[in-house]
């Protein structure tokens, strides 16, 4: 194993990992209670002193544990509500962010293989009418289940931003959002969470896989194969295109360390 594998890319916390700790401290200074109601994307923005798209992505990691619930609308009526007071679980993501610096990219890729063969495979088989799922189906995880056909839809919006990126960072800016949305697909919120933690472990290495490989044409033809397959309910094929995609892009990731 060498010291790059064993090297997170970048040290220091993104911007809405920042935002969470600072949002938390926000609910805890103004004594929110659940059911209050947390200011919009742009005060925080201004209170934080950070972009709204660091405010956004750190309210869906919120969100996806269950911390806040978002509503939409406009005026009094738009935010998001605080549905329990943040605990141990946001503190064990953040953990898990920062605990990713010790582990190597093969580690981390070899848990992205099974959490996201196993989401394809669920979001496959939730796609089936009830009428034609298998007689053996994937097992099922308790908890709020997310929308497979939202999530297939927005698989199928960042295939189509990932086409008009003009640049690497911007290609993996979508293919994170394309990943993120496959385990949304899952209905596992615990899933999503783990997933955006490997990701960003893999952020930069992500975008040097794109550099190295030259075009996107064969990230896109796998990303494509794995949306139709979800689609056409057939888990085994969805599966099988996650595993070769991430062959693909992260093919050092195969050797001995």
């Amino acid at each position: 194993m060498t010291t790059d594998e064993r090297r997170r890319p970048d040290a220091r916390p993104r911007a809405f990992e920042e935002v969470l700790a600072r949002i938390e401290e926000r609910i805890a200074a103004d004594g929110l209670t659940v059911g209050d109601r947390l200011p919009g994307e742009r005060q925080l923005a201004e209170q934080l002193g950070v972009g709204r798209s660091s405010v956004r992505e750190a309210l869906r990691v919120l969100e996806t544990l269950g911390v806040v619930a978002s509503q939409a609308g406009r005026g009094p009526d738009a935010g998001a509500v605080l549905t329990s007071r943040p605990g141990n679980a946001l503190t064990d993501l953040l953990r898990l962010h920062l605990g990713l610096a010790t582990l190597s990219m093969r580690e981390v890729i070899d848990t992205r293989l099974m959490i996201e063969q196993w989401a394809a495979a669920r979001a496959a088989a939730a796609s089936l009418p009830a009428a034609s799922a298998p007689t053996t189906p994937v097992p099922t995880t308790p908890g709020p289940a997310a929308s497979a056909h939202t999530a297939t839809a927005r698989m199928a919006e960042a295939i189509a931003a990932m086409d008009a990126a003009r640049d690497p960072a911007e290609f993996v800016e979508h293919d994170i959002a394309f990943h993120l949305a496959l385990a949304e697909a899952s209905g596992n919120r615990l899933t999503v969470a783990v997933m955006g933690a490997l990701r960003d472990a893999l952020r930069r290495y992500a975008v040097d896989a794109v550099v190295r490989l030259g075009d996107t044409d064969g990230l896109q033809d796998d990303h494509r194969r794995i949306h139709r397959a979800i689609e056409d309910g057939d888990a085994g094929a969805a599966a099988a295109a996650v595993a070769e995609h991430l062959a693909r892009a992260y093919p050092e990731s195969g050797r001995d360390s």
